[in-house]
């Protein structure tokens, strides 16, 4: 009997020894955990008649035994348990990664906030544009429309109202006067008016010998000669002659441009003193780089913005037209002229320096946006693109022509993408204020 009970132990180690080796799920687990009750309670029932037939058994080693059993069953199943949960929470940190994980490239705006700042998105279709060249200038007063005033007399300047540059004047009007009546030479119109009178006995007397042939045909030509000389001079200062010396009058209706002297300046004859523009038609004159040159015979028409408004003007709206454009560079220059005229309808004023943008052939389909549409980084172009109501996205693009008001663009845009065409800052700015890290367990 005692080698029934040996064997009866062994079985039971054995079994506690399978039980340790168990899967690590849940359903192999439970099953060998049945098993292993399955097998206890055989070896209990065992027991029981082992008991009835043999009452001086060795109780002692048989708890020994059950208690190692129960040890190595328990250790098995904390075991597959740790491993279970392990693998589970190794799982859930898997999918928390990529519930909470955020895309770097999305930019977040509520659309209340979009509209606040004036965010504005369209959508972008081919249209037709035309390539220009951007070149420096200088407007100009049309040919005909501007008079130089000069000196008539010598003498000393003085005004009798006030002068000022910019001041609208009408033809005939006067702006200054001259006088030399303290000076050593005195009046010119007085000079002129007593040269005339005595030329005028001359050749009053003259012509009443030369009847007689006391004077002869000869002498009587250069007195009279003499006499109409006389009569000229005088008659040109006597018609602007007033009690503070020979007044200067304007020559045409328009605006003062140029002053050139001032009160108590001495001037000579034929000396300019101002300058007089109808300022109703301009020039504008462009400096165009020579790598441009095989292009000026497509230009059509241009724009310019002026540096005192950084308002931009088009020359089809001012009745502009081309006038011609170089064909060679001027002496010590690398740039071909080209120029234009227009009506002044604005408040242009010339003389002034402009940025200049030579319109000229047109691309039919061409993707363009307008220049506020785009931000800086270091040299490099940016654009936002919205993806849905509240998401945008940040995209590089590469520059190509520009009128000064639109910009083409070569590479970055698609035709059908939604991009913001005002308001581009407010969304980089979000774009820093909104990026969220990634989130994750670590172990």
């Amino acid at each position: 009997m005692k080698k029934i009970f040996f064997m009866g132990v062994m079985g039971m180690f054995l079994l506690g020894s399978c039980s340790s080796n168990s899967g690590h799920s849940h359903e192999g687990h439970h099953h060998d955990h049945e098993g292993h009750n399955h097998a206890t309670e055989e070896h209990a029932h065992s027991h029981e008649e082992h008991s009835h037939e043999h009452e001086g058994h060795n109780h002692e080693g048989h708890n020994h035994a059950t208690e190692a059993h129960n040890h190595d069953a328990h250790a098995g199943h904390n075991h597959e348990a740790e491993a279970h949960n392990h693998d589970a929470h190794a799982g859930h940190d898997h999918d928390h990664v990529h519930a909470h994980g955020v895309n770097p490239d999305e930019i977040m705006l509520a659309p209340a906030k979009a509209k606040a700042a004036g965010v504005v998105s369209e959508v972008i279709q081919p249209k037709p544009f035309r390539q220009i060249i951007k070149a420096s200038g200088e407007v100009q007063a049309a040919q005909g429309n501007e008079s130089i005033v000069v000196a008539n007399v010598s003498g000393i300047v003085s005004f009798q109202r006030s002068v000022t540059e910019g001041m609208q004047v009408g033809k005939g009007a006067s702006l200054m006067s001259i006088s030399a009546s303290k000076l050593q030479d005195g009046d010119p119109a007085e000079r002129a008016r007593i040269a005339y009178e005595a030329a005028k006995v001359d050749f009053e007397r003259a012509s009443r010998l030369v009847e007689s042939q006391i004077v002869s045909q000869k002498e009587f030509v250069a007195i009279k000669e003499k006499y109409e000389n006389a009569k000229l001079a005088y008659e040109a200062l006597a018609k602007n002659q007033t009690k503070h010396g020979v007044s200067v009058t304007s020559p045409m209706g328009g605006y003062i441009k140029n002053l050139l002297v001032k009160e108590g300046d001495y001037v000579s004859v034929g000396q300019p003193l101002a300058t007089v523009t109808q300022n109703n038609r301009l020039f504008l004159r462009a400096d165009v780089s020579e790598r441009y040159y095989k292009y000026l015979n497509g230009i059509t028409s241009a724009n310019f913005k002026t540096p005192y408004d950084n308002q931009v003007y088009e020359l089809e709206a001012l009745n502009g037209k081309l006038l011609s454009y170089g064909k060679s560079a001027g002496a010590g220059s690398f740039y071909v002229p080209v120029t234009f005229s227009f009506d002044n309808k604005g408040d242009i004023i010339p003389g002034s320096f402009v940025e200049i943008f030579l319109l000229s052939k047109q691309m039919e389909d061409a993707i363009v946006l307008p220049v506020e549409a785009l931000t800086e980084e270091q040299g490099l172009y940016f654009i936002y693109i919205q993806n849905c109501e509240e998401s945008y996205k940040k995209q590089e693009v590469k520059l190509g022509a520009s009128n000064g008001k639109e910009v083409q663009i070569l590479s970055g845009v698609h035709p059908g993408d939604k991009v913001v065409v005002k308001g581009a800052y407010h969304v980089k700015l979000a774009s820093a204020s909104n990026a969220l890290p990634a989130h994750s367990h670590e172990h």
